[in-house]
């Protein structure tokens, strides 16, 4: 972090920034059970006015109706929003002309709540793919959220977007800059399996009252994305849906014209991450959050390519929801990976225990490793003994039955 920048945790999520309201409510679009009768699937995210906005976007190529939506929308409106709104329990993906429809005539429906123009909302789905999205239970939503509309919405915002998800996941910053200026960051997000983004099924959407141009916002929220969102994995599917997005209201007076200014970066990089790690320590059926980091890359994208072969690796993931600390299925996914690798000078960490160092195992400390392993959190470290300065992190967890069986009933 930078020293001239000081952060502190405040309340409120994605409302916590000024000139934001949010709702969630309940429209019938997940399914009710006896436990839960009446489940929030419907989110509505609101500014005063249309203001700076960005979006990072799935890379799938089979991409859901909502996101050519929105990416069309940013476009046309020159990167600016006035609403962000968003249904769980349908993934509007693979439903043709008729989905599209569906999701222009979700932003309609929006921007008549909000008051502003189609192109000015941005619209996302989650949920089961290929099945058709319900405009009129949309619309009655819609109606619902526009009346439920408050600066403590962010709460009911975070449930109203979950699927699969144990818990909600919301995070706000307040951020102050060394001439004592401060403005704030806050963010929800939801995403617990068919996660690995390149952009995973993963939304995020984040806020800002600091005042960013377009153009500076979409380059700082990319880079962010890559450190954050775009650093973890659960079961390595990109979905169809995958989207964040940025607004800044510019409410708190406070300027930021570059997308490397550190006190903007830090705060995005202090809720991205958080709300990133929580997608993975809720990833379905998991049950440890495990970093990996890789070191001694001969280059950025080496270091990125082993890290993320291990994490998606099943043998590993296994290995760490049993306890297993075998070395040798780190060893052998790093070397396939692609990257430049010299096994007579990789080594392997365990937490704090070297099991494997220049070529050389050392099995006599399984037992000590073991123990690291018990643990909800975990690091390994891979060094790929290419003799190169670069590194890279990502946060994975294990496989479980419980993924197994989340999964073999998604749909039934």
């Amino acid at each position: 972090m930078s020293p001239n920048v000081a952060i502190r945790d405040i309340a409120g999520g994605v409302t916590a920034p000024k000139g934001f309201r949010a709702a969630g409510v309940s429209c019938g679009i997940k399914k009710r059970n006896p436990a839960n009768p009446a489940p929030l699937d419907l989110a509505l995210i609101t500014t005063e006015r249309a203001v700076s906005a960005a979006a990072v976007f799935t890379t799938n190529k089979a991409v859901a109706a909502p996101v050519i939506v929105s990416r069309d929308h940013l476009s046309q409106s020159s990167g600016h929003a006035a609403a962000i709104v968003v249904n769980a329990g349908c993934a509007n993906a693979c439903t043709g002309a008729a989905g599209l429809e569906v999701a222009k005539q979700m932003a309609a429906a929006a921007a008549s709540a909000a008051g502003c123009d189609a192109d000015q909302v941005l619209v996302a789905s989650t949920g089961v793919i290929g099945v058709p999205l319900s405009i009129d239970k949309i619309r009655v939503g819609i109606t619902a959220a526009a009346a439920a509309l408050s600066e403590n919405g962010s709460d009911a915002a975070m449930r109203a977007i979950m699927t699969t998800d144990p818990f909600p996941k919301g995070k706000a910053v307040s951020v102050q800059t060394a001439d004592g200026r401060s403005f704030a960051v806050g963010g929800i997000a939801k995403g617990s399996g068919m996660i690995e983004p390149r952009m995973a099924t993963m939304l995020g959407f984040l806020t800002t009252d600091a005042a960013v141009a377009p153009a500076v916002l979409q380059a700082a929220l990319s880079r962010v994305c890559d450190e954050t969102f775009n650093a973890i994995t659960v079961d390595g599917e990109c979905s169809t849906n995958d989207c964040v997005f940025l607004l800044a209201s510019g409410a708190s007076g406070v300027a930021i014209d570059r997308d490397d200014d550190p006190a903007l970066m830090e705060g995005l990089r202090a809720v991205a991450g958080h709300l990133a790690r929580e997608i993975v320590r809720g990833g379905e059926g998991a049950t440890k959050l495990v970093t990996v980091h890789v070191t001694g890359a001969a280059t950025r994208g080496d270091a990125w390519l082993a890290a993320r072969t291990i994490a998606n690796s099943p043998l590993v993931k296994t290995a760490l929801h049993g306890g297993d600390p075998n070395w040798g299925r780190l060893v052998a996914a790093a070397g396939r990976s692609g990257a430049a690798f010299s096994l007579d000078k990789a080594s392997v960490a365990i937490g704090p225990v070297m099991m494997f160092v220049s070529g050389v195992p050392h099995d006599e400390r399984a037992d000590e490793a073991a123990e690291v392993m018990k643990a909800k959190e975990i690091t390994i470290a891979v060094d790929l003994g290419a003799g190169g300065s670069h590194a890279a992190k990502m946060w994975t967890c294990d496989f479980s039955a419980e993924y197994v069986r989340i999964n073999a009933e998604y749909r039934t």
